[in-house]
């Protein structure tokens, strides 16, 4: 098994300090995992799909006036 090794910030390393009794290298890897899983299902969507990158930016922008109206930033 291969060896990672991740540079945190000090107050959140004295955070996990805290909570010793949990085993952050497990919390990281399931989270890893999750995220690489999470990737590969997008990119297989991604890979049937018709629309170029002008349509997903316009969708993108659509969206983002949206939310931003709705919170009322726009």
């Amino acid at each position: 098994m291969a060896n990672l090794t991740l540079a945190i910030p000090d107050e959140l390393q004295e955070k996990l300090r805290e909570h010793s009794e949990i085993r952050w290298s497990e919390v990281a890897r399931r989270a890893l995992e999750k995220k690489v899983d999470d990737l590969e299902m997008m990119e297989k969507i991604l890979s049937k799909s018709k629309l170029t990158q002008k349509d997903a930016d316009e969708i993108s922008s659509k969206i983002n006036k949206a939310v931003a109206k709705k919170l009322g930033f726009g």
